[in-house]
């Protein structure tokens, strides 16, 4: 039986809108019932996710910044800092990339340099790091990182933030999030390890877990579930490694494929 359903948030549980989609409270309501845990499991920040589900932030396990933060019901339970001198080393690397923005994601803030602060870049950053600063240089910062996350305004994050950190490949985590998202972590986390670590402190088993996702930086957490689950959306490789499919975001995919589970009382 499931125990624990982990799901991303953008182009998976959340609509174009960026709104929850119809029925979620009452799904979540019977997963409660049921003893289910919902587990967010995002790039976003904690304080954004917190945000987004402020009526459950007791009730919900929360993977934030694509698994180096984990908490339940108020404590951390773990944490993969990417360290101090990589991520001095990956922003200096960085210094030349143009027109791409960049945001130190630490356990306390958000930390975005002045000269990035435009409306545009304000409004996407309000979406991720609700909790942020504004700095005059990345140098200012006392707070321990756990992800350096790189922003494309025009859509090719792939082509003008992922290919551009290839020799970093190797000994860090570089994960395509979306078009516009690149993240880079320490290399012994991302969310399918955070959910094997989550596995581990609660004693449940793989095969006890079921996962959605639509993207790149969801594969690993979908590779490490008895029951994975591709949005309609989603990138052809996770589809590639999905077990099952459901319908897209705008759709209602994950609130389907959890009645699906409930159907065949997997729940």
């Amino acid at each position: 039986m499931v125990k624990i359903i982990f799901c991303d948030m953008d182009g998976t549980l959340l609509t174009g809108e960026n709104k929850l989609p119809a029925g979620f409270d009452a799904m979540i309501a019977e997963l409660k019932r049921r003893n289910v845990i919902f587990a967010p499991a995002s790039g976003r920040q904690f304080f954004s996710l917190i945000r987004s589900f402020e009526d459950y932030r007791d009730d919900f396990l929360f993977l934030a910044e694509n698994g180096t933060f984990v908490s339940y019901r108020g404590e951390e339970i773990f944490s993969c800092p990417l360290g101090f001198e990589a991520a001095k080393k990956i922003l200096a690397a960085s210094d030349g990339f143009e027109n791409i923005l960049r945001v130190y994601c630490g356990k306390k803030d958000a930390y975005i340099l002045r000269e990035q602060d435009t409306q545009e870049f304000h409004a996407e950053l309000e979406k991720y790091y609700t909790h942020n600063e504004i700095i005059n240089s990345f140098d200012e910062v006392d707070d321990t990182p756990l992800k350096i996350a790189f922003f494309d305004p025009t859509g090719k994050a792939e082509k003008n933030i992922y290919d551009k950190l290839v020799s970093f490949r190797d000994e860090l985590q570089v994960v395509l999030s979306s078009n516009y998202w690149v993240d880079v972590m320490s290399p012994n986390i991302s969310k399918g390890e955070a959910v094997k670590n989550i596995q581990r402190v609660m004693n449940i088993k793989p095969e006890e877990c079921a996962a959605f996702g639509d993207y790149l930086n969801d594969v690993e957490m979908l590779q490490a579930v008895g029951y994975s689950f591709a949005m309609g959306n989603a990138h052809p490789e996770l589809k590639a490694v999905a077990k099952f499919a459901v319908p897209n975001n705008n759709q209602g995919g994950v609130l389907f494929g959890v009645r699906r589970l409930m159907v065949y009382r997997l729940i």
